[in-house]
């Protein structure tokens, strides 16, 4: 009901049917519902309550009232009462007895009297697909008072002949991607009519979303494209199968539970029918009938969608430069300058964690270890599988990640990192130019420059690779004329597009040759609140793994850093958490030539035969930043060894964690000639705005020749901002050993008193 009402209005003003309203003098008006009671006071409001009985329209109710309440007052009081949702104004001709019936629509916020009911209820088509118990629905549709104006079972891979005149279709399937919905979503565009979907059977019963071609919102394609997402295992079983679509399932149910679907059904239809509009109604409701958890998933649209969206915006974000603008950094600064808090994150982006319309599954505290860690998890990481069974089973137990001082920052950053490897994965629908690096030289970029595997690496690539896991293989030798599929990104340093092939900048990207001379990994991707944020963060990742691949490969001693210097309550809470579970840990400095802070915290089990070392690495202009990133990650990294079980498949990791003891690697100790470091020993630079922190990279990349190449990744779907930062020439944490930055740098800065010798390099691979 509209909740303004004036003197015009000659419809009967009442309490809701489903409203009990009682009087006490002296105290308040008490209005009772199924959903608890409020209160109501105020001057002559215990009057003014009791005219409200259904029986006057608003000139009746001003002329009941004392003289000493003037008409402007008792508008006033009863459009309050309406905006609360607790009035309603019934037609004169309508003024019949409540009935339970009139209170649900009432409270629906419809009119009863225009709902319409029996043989002037709308028609609807009731169509199903595959073996679903149709006669049930068919009953329980009439036993909700609606006109059934046809009946007919869906054949797959053929076009559905829609009732005319129906205003509705109820699409009931034994699963949301069954052949044929395709079909129907098909034809219900064409006619322009909305249809619902619901899943009957099993014990977990779906209903909706309602589709609606007239309004703008997701199509069933939308839908899929989720739910696919999150049904990797099913769709690698039934390709391995030979078979395509959904695998079949046994029926599961028992007559109470498909009464009680067939009803819900039932209700969703009428609903519809009767006018009731409301954003639950484009979602999926879940009913698991054994628990009774019922959950509602959002459904969003993709504007990507092929069948109802732009398939070109990928395409066209590519071709675009890469702009950044001036963004203020937020007041919440633990997660390192960003331009949003954690919470305005969590209110844009919390719709896509559901196991069924969304892209993460759920978002979990690792059990495993002190609650202090903050270790989160967020479903499978897509980065670290491959296409076959083995890659499935490492993708499916290295999952993304979050870290962060606080629950709320690790909830968060686990999110941001799902989210940050859906968006990196191939989809299809990205920019890409067909050619070799011959022909796109002037743009492009070769592979070895970001690749960096030197060439005794090629030679001795079969037995390497079949020691090593994954991140850790060798390409085969890149072939400057072999045709490809290439990618623009944006320059930052020269403001011009690049090319790189697609296939190191997208997971599972195909190649399009018959060798695997690129890969793609994580290094430089980022998301962040906006684009700026997400350029920083994914620079940073690239001086932090420089500078970690810098010491680790050449195992300089370095200085360590004096946590108790830094004031910090939370670091020195970890070191009484590391203790109470038998560890302990310490941090050293790596910062590079690049200037900005780095940091590497170690930490290893005493007292056992086993020290479990576990490191992690933090970059960031503030030392402070920096420190605690280091200890974060190391904290999120922690629960693989807590148990023993080392639960990685890396072979690599494997053998450091059963060999490495600290004493037998001097480098992993601080320096005992050098000084601890404080805050005092670190230029710190604190900059305002975000744009200034990009300009401020990029500028000191470009000092040592270096250009700093930006892909947005955002998809327009997820929303949030998405990059991949690419610094040819930076090192990676993982084993690659071409002349360059890993062997000048730590001469140039004194380290070494000459470049380590290829022999000479770390054996241990990093494996983070």
């Amino acid at each position: 009901m509209d909740s303004t009402i004036t003197s015009t209005d000659r419809g009967l003003i009442g309490f809701k049917s489903g409203l009990r309203v009682d009087v006490v003098e002296d105290d308040a008006v008490y209005v009772f519902s199924e959903r608890g009671v409020t209160a109501l006071q105020g001057p002559y409001m215990e009057t003014l309550a009791p005219l409200l009985d259904g029986t006057r329209d608003l000139e009746g109710v001003v002329r009941a009232a004392p003289a000493e309440l003037a008409p402007e007052q008792i508008a006033a009081m009863v459009s309050r009462l309406a905006a609360a949702g607790l009035l309603t104004v019934r037609s004169p001709s309508g003024a019949a007895a409540p009935t339970p019936a009139s209170a649900y629509w009432e409270a629906a916020g419809l009119d009863p009297d225009t709902v319409p009911t029996g043989d002037a209820s709308p028609a609807l088509h009731l169509l199903s697909v595959g073996d679903i118990a149709s006669d049930a629905a068919l009953a329980a549709l009439r036993q909700a008072g609606l006109t059934v104006a046809a009946q007919s079972v869906h054949t797959p891979g053929t076009y559905p002949d829609l009732a005319p005149g129906a205003s509705l279709s109820v699409v009931l399937c034994p699963d949301y991607l069954a052949s044929g919905l395709a079909e129907i979503d098909a034809a219900h565009r064409a006619a322009r009519r909305p249809w619902l979907l619901a899943k009957p059977l099993g014990s977990q019963v779906w209903v909706g979303p309602v589709f609606d071609p007239r309004a703008q919102g997701a199509c069933w394609h939308c839908l899929a494209h989720r739910l696919w997402g999150q049904r990797q295992g099913e769709l690698h079983a039934q390709t391995a199968l030979g078979r395509s679509g959904p695998a079949s399932r046994p029926v599961v149910t028992v007559p109470a539970l498909t009464a009680t679907a067939m009803s819900t059904v039932g209700l969703e239809a009428a609903k519809w029918l009767a006018g009731y509009r409301g954003v639950e109604q484009r979602a999926v409701w879940t009913l698991d009938s054994l628990t009774l958890d019922a959950r509602r998933h959002e459904l969003h649209a993709r504007p990507q969608c092929p069948s109802c969206g732009d398939p070109s915006l990928m395409r066209e974000q590519a071709r675009r430069p890469v702009v950044i603008a001036a963004r203020a950094k937020a007041a919440d600064t633990e997660g390192g300058h960003r331009a949003r808090t954690p919470h305005e994150v969590l209110d844009d982006f919390g719709h896509l964690v559901s196991p069924v319309t969304g892209i993460v599954k759920e978002i979990r505290q690792d059990p495993r270890g002190p609650a202090e860690f903050n270790s989160f998890r967020s479903g499978p990481n897509i980065a670290a599988g491959r296409t076959d069974l083995v890659g499935l089973r490492a993708m499916l137990r290295a999952e993304n990640g979050g870290k962060g001082t606080t629950p709320l920052h690790a909830r968060v950053s686990a999110l941001c990192e799902a989210l940050e490897r859906h968006s990196g994965f191939f989809h299809g629908d990205e920019e890409r130019v067909r050619g070799s690096y011959t022909d796109l030289s002037d743009a492009a970029v070769h592979p070895d420059a970001c690749q960096l595997f030197d060439r005794r690496q090629f030679a001795d690539r079969d037995r390497w690779n079949a020691e090593h896991a994954a991140f850790q293989q060798v390409c085969d030798p890149f072939d400057d004329d072999a045709e490809m599929d290439w990618t623009p990104v944006w320059s930052l340093t020269e403001e011009r597009h690049r090319l790189l092939p697609t296939a190191m900048l997208y997971f599972n990207a195909p190649e399009g040759t018959d060798r695997v001379t690129v890969r793609a990994d994580s290094n430089g991707n980022a998301a962040g609140t906006s684009v700026e944020d997400a350029v920083v963060q994914g620079a940073l990742e690239l001086v932090e793994r420089d500078a970690a691949a810098i010491w680790w490969y050449n195992r300089t001693r370095q200085p360590g850093v004096d946590l108790a210097a830094f004031g910090d309550p939370w670091l020195d809470r970890m070191r009484d958490v590391y203790a109470d579970i038998g560890r302990e840990f310490w941090v050293l400095d790596t910062t590079s030539d690049l200037g900005v802070p780095a940091m590497a915290a170690v930490s290893r089990r005493t007292g056992g035969p086993r020290e479990d070392i576990m490191f992690g690495f933090g970059a960031h202009f503030d030392p402070r930043v920096a420190l605690r990133r280091a200890v974060t990650e190391m904290n999120q990294l922690m629960p693989a060894v807590l148990d023993g079980t080392h639960r990685w498949d890396d072979p690599d990791a494997a053998r450091w964690w059963n060999e490495a003891r600290a004493d037998g690697h001097p480098y992993l100790r601080p320096d005992p000639a050098r000084r601890l470091l404080g805050p005092a020993d670190y230029r710190r630079a604190d900059r305002p705005d975000l744009a200034d922190d990009v300009a401020a990279l990029r500028d000191l990349l470009a000092e040592r020749g270096l250009e700093m190449l930006v892909l947005d990744q955002t998809r327009p779907d997820v929303g949030l901002p998405v990059v991949k930062v690419v610094v040819p020439g930076l090192r990676g944490f993982w084993a690659r050993f071409a002349p360059g930055r890993l062997f000048d740098v730590p001469l140039a800065l004194g380290r070494v008193p000459f470049p380590t010798r290829y022999e000479d390099l770390n054996p241990y691979p990093l494996f983070l």
